[in-house]
């Protein structure tokens, strides 16, 4: 495979943190226990951005999400985030 076509793809986790509110979480845990799941103790939200770079070292690719994870999709304030990255 030539250079041009390594592909790595960065996958993004944006969570609240530890302490913020999470609306759809206490919604979907009180709906949960109303269907039967007593014994639940917690329900967190997440969402996950895959991000697929084409041409790039893996070094390069976390870079750039690390850049987007900057300019749009997380909120350091609020959010913890998470970075996983694996070459195809």
């Amino acid at each position: 495979m030539a250079e041009t076509e390594h592909v790595i793809t960065v996958e993004v986790r944006v969570a609240l943190k530890t302490g913020i509110l999470d609306a759809e979480a206490e919604s979907i845990e009180k709906s949960l226990k109303l269907l039967g799941l007593a014994e639940l103790t917690g329900v967190h939200t997440a969402r996950v951005y895959v991000l697929t770079f084409t041409g790039l070292s893996e070094e390069e690719a976390r870079r750039r999400a690390q850049r987007a994870i900057d300019q749009l999709l997380a909120n350091p304030v609020i959010h913890r985030v998470e970075l996983a990255t694996r070459s195809a």
